[in-house]
C-alpha cells in the first residue's frame, strides 16, 4: 500500500509541476481550442493538457519500474502499454493541431481498431468469455469505445478528468486486495497524473483543456486497467464491475449516438445532446454538474465494488438497480428541449 501511494503522490507532483509548462508551450505554438456552438467557452484555451498528464503518467512507471523489484513479466506488460498509450495519444494530438475538422472519424476508428488488435496479441483481452474470436471482438470494441468515451464526455471543465480520477481510484480498491501489480500501478499513476492537471483544468486564469489527445490517452488506459482485474470469486457478475465503474462516460455516449440517430443523424457529428449539457439547461451551473456526477460516479464504484462481494442473486438485483436508475435519468434528460 505505501509504493502505491508514494507512486500517487509522484504522479501528482510531477503533473502539478509540468503543466504549467505545457500550457506556456502550448500558447507559444498556438496550440488552442477555439470556442464554436458546441463548446461554449470563452476565448482561446490552451489545448495540449493530454501531453502533461501523458508524461507524468509515463515518467511515475518508468522511474518507480526500475527502482523496485516486480514480479517476472510486469515489465513487458508496462512496455506494451505504454506503446500503446502513446500512440493512443499521437492521434489524439494530432487530431487536436487538425481542429476544427481534425482526422476523419473513420480514419480514427481504424487506427484506434489497429491499436487494440496490437494490445491483444501482446495479451490483452477479456478471459471470462470463449471462444477466443468472441472476446478478441469484444475486445476490440470495448477498448475503441471506452478510449472514446472519455473524448465524447470531455464537454466542460473537469468533466471527463474527474471521471478519470474516480474511475482509477475505483479500479485500484476493488484490485488492490488481489495484488493484480500492473492494475494498481497503472491506477494509481494516472489517478495522480490526472488529480495534478484538474486543477488548472477549473481555473479561469491558468486555463488548460485535456484535449482529444489527454481524453482518448486516459480513457485507453483506464479500458487496459479493467482487462487487468480479477474482481470476484463470489459471483460471475462480478467481472462486470467495470461497466459500473465506468458507467456515466459508457452512458453518455451510448445516449447522444441513441438521440443523434433518432434525429437521423451520424452518431460521429457534434450535438449538445449530452447529459451534462441537458443538465445545465435544466439550470443547474457547470461546477454543480460536475459536482453532481462525480457523486453520482461514486455511488457507482461503491455498487461495483459491492457486486464483487456479494452472492449471485443479490448481484443482480444490485444490476437491476443500477439500469432503471439509468432508465429514469433517460427519461428526466430527455424532456429538456435541445435548440
Amino acid at each position: 500500500m505505501t509504493f502505491y501511494l508514494k507512486c500517487f503522490l509522484f504522479s501528482f507532483i510531477i503533473s502539478l509541476s509540468i503543466i504549467p509548462l505545457v500550457r506556456y508551450l502550448s500558447i507559444k505554438f498556438g496550440h488552442y481550442d477555439n470556442p464554436n456552438e458546441i463548446k461554449t467557452h470563452k476565448g482561446k484555451v490552451p489545448l495540449s493538457g493530454g501531453l502533461g498528464v501523458f508524461v507524468s503518467f509515463s515518467l511515475t512507471l518508468i522511474i518507480f519500474r526500475f527502482l523496485t523489484s516486480f514480479p517476472t513479466g510486469t515489465l513487458r506488460e508496462l512496455r506494451y502499454i505504454l506503446i500503446g498509450s502513446f500512440l493512443i495519444l499521437l492521434v489524439g494530438f494530432i487530431d487536436d493541431l487538425k481542429k476544427p475538422k481534425g482526422i476523419k472519424a473513420e480514419l480514427k476508428f481504424l487506427i484506434e481498431i489497429f491499436i487494440a488488435v496490437f494490445m491483444i496479441t501482446r495479451g490483452f483481452s477479456i478471459d471470462f468469455i470463449k471462444p477466443d474470436y468472441i472476446s478478441y471482438i469484444l475486445t476490440v470494441l470495448w477498448i475503441v469505445g471506452i478510449t472514446n468515451a472519455f473524448n465524447i464526455i470531455d464537454i466542460m471543465d473537469g468533466l471527463s478528468s474527474s471521471q478519470v480520477f474516480i474511475s482509477a481510484i475505483a479500479f485500484f480498491m476493488i484490485t488492490m486486495p488481489s495484488e493484480q501489480i500492473y492494475v494498481n500501478f497503472l491506477s494509481t499513476a494516472l489517478a495522480g497524473s490526472v488529480l495534478g492537471f484538474i486543477p488548472y483544468n477549473m481555473s479561469s486564469k491558468y486555463k488548460i483543456f485535456l484535449g482529444d489527445s489527454g481524453s482518448l490517452f486516459c480513457g485507453f488506459i483506464l479500458s487496459i486497467v479493467a482487462l487487468g482485474g480479477g474482481y470476484s470469486d463470489l459471483n460471475p457478475l462480478g467481472v462486470y464491475a467495470p461497466i459500473l465503474i465506468l458507467s456515466v462516460p459508457i452512458y453518455d455516449t451510448f445516449y447522444v449516438s441513441y438521440i443523434r440517430m433518432r434525429k437521423g443523424i451520424s452518431p460521429f457529428t457534434g450535438t449538445k445532446d449530452h447529459f451534462a449539457l441537458r443538465l445545465e439547461i435544466m439550470g443547474y451551473d457547470r461546477k454543480k454538474i460536475v459536482l453532481i456526477t462525480s457523486l453520482f460516479s461514486v455511488c457507482m464504484s461503491f455498487l461495483a465494488y459491492t457486486v464483487t462481494n456479494v452472492k449471485l442473486s443479490v448481484g443482480i438485483f444490485l444490476y437491476v438497480v443500477a439500469i432503471i436508475l439509468f432508465l429514469m435519468i433517460s427519461k428526466k434528460i430527455s424532456m429538456v428541449k435541445i435548440d
